[in-house]
């Protein structure tokens, strides 16, 4: 595609079965079906989870980078976004300081 604009949208792919939904939050040209090819998996919602906390995973960086470049959520997942963003940031930070503290432990 020759200097074509691309819409990238970020939105919900359905996986799962009958009654039990479950979706991948992704990065998809929006010319693509709903279960189309997609450019990158950037999380996943889960309705079914019990505790509401738990129901959403999401890679916050690489969505703050998708929507610096003009991707567009969704209704259902600017919702999800507005949500759950913060606490997938703060799980995120806790999960890297705790990395560099597991590789400066001396290995015996």
């Amino acid at each position: 595609m020759k200097g074509g604009l691309v819409a990238v949208r970020i939105r919900m792919k359905m996986m799962g079965r009958k009654h039990r939904p479950y979706f991948r939050i992704v990065a998809i040209d929006s010319r693509q079906p709903r279960d189309g090819r997609i450019i990158e998996e950037l999380g996943s919602y889960d309705p079914m989870v019990k505790n509401t906390d738990e129901r959403v995973r999401l890679k916050p960086e690489r969505v703050k980078y998708w929507m610096s470049v003009g991707a567009l959520p969704s209704e259902n997942v600017a919702v999800l976004l507005k949500k759950y963003m913060a606490k997938a940031e703060e799980q995120a930070a806790a999960a890297a300081a705790a990395a560099p503290a597991e590789a400066s432990a001396p290995t015996t």
